[in-house]
């Protein structure tokens, strides 16, 4: 039986999901919210925490008149990860703080993307980095696009 509202949305969206042979889906967000009494942030809400990268799902989401939610299931583990390190890739920037960066290095570590190693070097890298643009030897947007270097290496030899 489920549990809550978020446990039947997310149920509706695989049971759309496996009905397709494609494994992808287009919704629009206020007609499942209708269909499933329910307000649209509580999709919302299901979308962002439930049917996310490292779960095997590409999100594309459009508000307004004409928007929909596309929803695809990625079955390929490489295609999963090249999905998850973009998706990473693009938080990446000059307002991002150092939290998060460390906060997804220690994803791909618990993930075993990384290992222990590659994450301690990255992590005091990416420290150095920060450190360096508070001494004002670098700017953030050096100091972004040499961090996402490395997540784009790290996609590359994956």
């Amino acid at each position: 039986m489920l549990n809550n509202k978020a446990d039947t949305i997310e149920e509706y969206i695989l049971k759309r999901l496996k009905q397709n042979a494609d494994r992808q889906i287009e919704l629009k967000r206020t007609v499942l919210a209708d269909e499933i009494s329910c307000a649209p942030s509580q999709i919302s809400y299901v979308l962002s925490t439930r049917f996310t990268a490292d779960r095997g799902f590409v999100v594309e989401s459009r508000r307004g008149l004409g928007g929909y939610i596309r929803i695809a299931l990625i079955t390929d583990e490489f295609d999963r990860k090249q999905i998850l390190y973009q998706e990473m890739i693009e938080q990446i920037d000059e307002n991002t703080p150092f939290a998060q960066v460390k906060s997804m290095i220690n994803f791909l570590l618990n993930n075993k993307l990384i290992t222990r190693r590659e994450a301690e070097l990255i992590a005091q890298m990416s420290a150095n980095l920060y450190q360096s643009e508070a001494d004002k030897k670098i700017s953030s947007e050096e100091r972004a696009k040499l961090i996402r270097s490395v997540f784009v290496t790290l996609a590359n030899i994956t």
